[in-house]
Order: C-alpha cells, then sequence, then structure tokens
C-alpha cells in the first residue's frame, strides 16, 4: 500500500547494523536462550523506529533521533565488542519490527531489566526466564505488550527525510503537506476545542485550515501568522504525538486511514494518477519559459516524455537530473512558479492558474476569472448552476466546483488547485464538443 512509503522514512535512518548490534550487546548477554535474545532484538529495533518515525527528539527541534542514555533510550557505548552469537540474530531481524495490529507505527516497545529497574513492558530478565521455560521470542513479547501485537517482516530500507516538507505552507498552498497539516490539527482540536477542526483530505490550505492553524499557534506561544514553517511544523508533530501517545506502551496508534497519502511522495516513470497530472501540468506551465521542456500532454501517465520533461527541468534549476520528481523538483516546481508567473503580462495571465489554490472564503480577480470560467460551461455541465460573477468564492462557487469536479471524475474537494483550474479552462476551450460524457474533458489547457 502507498502509505508504506511514509513509514518507510523511520525505517530507513535508525535501521542501522552497528547501532542495533551495540545496544542488544550492551543491554542482554550472549549466553541468554536465542528466543530471549530474538525477543529482546526486536523489542530494541521496534523502540529505536519509534522514536524516529514520530520524530520525537526532531519534533523538538534537537537535532538527533535517540539518545544513549538509558533513562531515556537504549544504552550505546561506542566502541564496545559486538558479540557474534547477537550480530546473527540481528542479521535476521535487521528489517523486523512489532507492531499493534490495526496500528502502522512501530510500536513503542518498552522495556527495561527488570531487577535494578522495573517497567510497565518487557522485564529483559523476565524474557530469559520464559525462554528457559520453553517460550517462543512471540509468546515472550505477547507475555508483556499483549495478544493483538504482530511482527512487520522485512520492511524497505532506504533515505531518511525529516516530515517537514522543505517549504512554508500558507493559504492557497496545497498538496500532501497540506493533507497532513489537516489531519495534524483535526486530531489535536479533539483535545483543545478552542481549535477549529479542519476539514481533513482535502489538501488545500484554506480559510478554515489558517484559521485552526492561528489558534494552535497562540495556544501554544508561537508567531500568528497562520503559516506553517518548520517551528510550527514540529510543534504540531509533538503535540499530535502527545495526544495520540504514539510515544507511549497505550498508544492510541495511528492507522492506514489516517496516513492514507493522497498524493505520492515520490513519482517516476510507471506511476500514474492525480499527483502524476499535477506534475505535467507545473511542466506545462514551465514549457512557456524554456524550449527544452516540452508542452506535454497532461494525462496522468508518467511516460518517456513526462521523464523527459522533469529531465530537462532539472537540468534547468540545478537540480540532480534522474528523472525522479521527489521533495527537492518538486518544491522547485512550486516555489519558482509565482515568479515565473509574474514574468507574463496581464493579458497572458488570463487562462493561468495563478499557483496557489482557491477555496471558499478566498477573493479577487482570479476567482472572478474562474467563476467567468465556470459559468461559460455551466451549460454543458448537469447540475451545475450560474454563479454571481463577483470575485468572491462562497458556496454556491463551491457548489458549482464540485458539480464540475463530478463530471469531470476529479476529487470532489470543491477547492480548486491545478488540476481543477486547468480542467475548467480545457472545458470552456472546447466546450461546443463537450457532452454528457466526461471523457471529452481532455486537460489540454494550456494549447
Amino acid at each position: 500500500m502507498r502509505y508504506n512509503s511514509l513509514i518507510d522514512r523511520a525505517f530507513r535512518a535508525i535501521r542501522c547494523f552497528v547501532h542495533v548490534t551495540n545496544v542488544a550487546s550492551s543491554e542482554v548477554y550472549p549466553t541468554w536462550p536465542e528466543q530471549a535474545l530474538r525477543a529482546n532484538i526486536l523489542a530494541i529495533v521496534s523502540f529505536a523506529l519509534n522514536r524516529v518515525y514520530t520524530e520525537f527528539y526532531r519534533a523538538q527541534n534537537l537535532p538527533f533521533d535517540i539518545t544513549n542514555s538509558t533513562q531515556f533510550d537504549q544504552a550505546y557505548i561506542h566502541g564496545r565488542v559486538i558479540f557474534d552469537s547477537i550480530s546473527r540474530l540481528v542479521d535476521e531481524h535487521f528489517n523486523d519490527y512489532i507492531r499493534r495490529r490495526g496500528h502502522v507505527e512501530p510500536m513503542f516497545a518498552q522495556y527495561c531489566s527488570g531487577r535494578s529497574v522495573t517497567c510497565r513492558g518487557m522485564s529483559q530478565w523476565g524474557s530469559f526466564d520464559l525462554a528457559r521455560q520453553g517460550f517462543s521470542y512471540m509468546r515472550i513479547l505477547q507475555h508483556y505488550y499483549g495478544n493483538n501485537i504482530e511482527i512487520v517482516y522485512n520492511a524497505p530500507q532506504g533515505r531518511v527525510l525529516p516530515s517537514y516538507p522543505g517549504r512554508l505552507m500558507r493559504r492557497g498552498s496545497s498538496g500532501e503537506p497540506v493533507r497532513t497539516i489537516q489531519m495534524m490539527l483535526a486530531r489535536i482540536s479533539r483535545n483543545f476545542p478552542a481549535i477549529p477542526r479542519p476539514e481533513v483530505n482535502t489538501g488545500v490550505f484554506d480559510a478554515r485550515t489558517e484559521q485552526a492553524v492561528r489558534v494552535f499557534q497562540r495556544t501554544f506561544n508561537l508567531a500568528q501568522d497562520g503559516i506553517v514553517g518548520p517551528l510550527t511544523w514540529n510543534r504540531m508533530r509533538q503535540i499530535f504525538n502527545g495526544v495520540k501517545r504514539l510515544n507511549e506502551l497505550n498508544s492510541e496508534g495511528l492507522t492506514a486511514e489516517e496516513i492514507q497519502m493522497l498524493y505520492s511522495p515520490v513519482l517516476r516513470w510507471g506511476d500514474r494518477g492525480f499527483d502524476v497530472r499535477a506534475v505535467q501540468l507545473y511542466l506545462r506551465f514551465y514549457s512557456l519559459f524554456y524550449p527544452a521542456i516540452p508542452n506535454l500532454l497532461a494525462d496522468g501517465i508518467f511516460g518517456p516524455i513526462t521523464d523527459g520533461a522533469v529531465r530537462a527541468f532539472q537540468q534547468q534549476f540545478g537540480l540532480t537530473v534522474d528523472g525522479i520528481v521527489g521533495r527537492q523538483t518538486y518544491n522547485a516546481m512550486v516555489n519558482q512558479y509565482p515568479a515565473h508567473y509574474n514574468r507574463l503580462s496581464a493579458e497572458q495571465r488570463r487562462g493561468i492558474y495563478p499557483g496557489r489554490a482557491f477555496s471558499q472564503g478566498d477573493s479577487g480577480a482570479k476567482v472572478r476569472e474562474l467563476q467567468q470560467l465556470l459559468n461559460a460551461v455551466a451549460p454543458y455541465v448537469p447540475a451545475m448552476d450560474i454563479v454571481a460573477v463577483d470575485g468572491n468564492y462562497g458556496a454556491r462557487t463551491t457548489e458549482a466546483v464540485r458539480a464540475f469536479q463530478y463530471y469531470a471524475q476529479l476529487p470532489l474537494s470543491g477547492d480548486v488547485g491545478i488540476i481543477t483550474w486547468n480542467a475548467v479552462l480545457d472545458a470552456y476551450l472546447h466546450r461546443n464538443e463537450m457532452t454528457d460524457n466526461p471523457a471529452t474533458v481532455r486537460f489540454a489547457a494550456l494549447d
């Protein structure tokens, strides 16, 4: 499932063979029964992954993922002797971790010695005794953590990235980071009712999301600008972890539905969908300025032409030329957009997506232009009403947008991002060909 790519970032960083073998060699004895060693190694891995996945320290603006203090984390002793028996078992469980059924995040597998220190989690010496009684490592783990746990085997590895997307999120921003903000604020608002609950899963930074951000910032003593930068993001992440108890044994947990991504964080040859179409539309815009970037069809299929266009964009903006749309390439597409849009004359800007999403509560000349386009295609779209061309994005404009999105088989958000904007424009340009068949909306908006 796509959400695996989100949780991979935790599994990539801390699953360092040296770290796990060092901690295991520091905390348990190599002569212990094999089943006890396996149980302890899985707990060590899961504990560490939980710290990384939830960004426990990073969310506090600290420049590390885990400490070597047993008061808080795990006993890592630099340069210590590594035992062969432990190293062999770590090699077997290097990509495995514990989670509760129905949860996505690695479980906070708290443990302690069980002699000098006791805790609510696993007793290491207790695991030794259970193994001598014939318990398997799974039965040992269930004894301490409950029967509703499972082991995820052979999880993928790779490079880790911080969850902060690397660009400011503000009114009119759109995409996966905005959806994450909305998801976190919606859950936080249950514990802090003064924070208005934004609509989740739109991925558009609308007026309600902005208000929720401002109240969050006021509640937690941050600058009340309604903009989500690294400080607000990290604080939001920290509070979200707290209300969900993600760093506790009795975690509320994260479900797949909560973190299911609207848009893939990395796009490459062979991918399909709305996120690919959005990238293609950005590339079409840049083709107005750079002849090397082709004016490609925004069909939502990442094929050879899209791959070539991405590489041309990356070459033009000094990025790694690999044809892959990751965070750096996508951020460049978004961040460079306003400056290029402003290079166009007023006449050239007509019909061109302005680089920010629109939603209920917005106003201005571009909203007026959108309303004019909507009215032009309304006679061809079932259940789509004419709206007042007043530059105010109200309830009637929202409903007209939803009706169009239903007709064009787009997500029914009622918001207008780059995909909906260009679909409306394309329908306007080809309105004489429109029937009750949505396939006639071809998304060739800049033709």
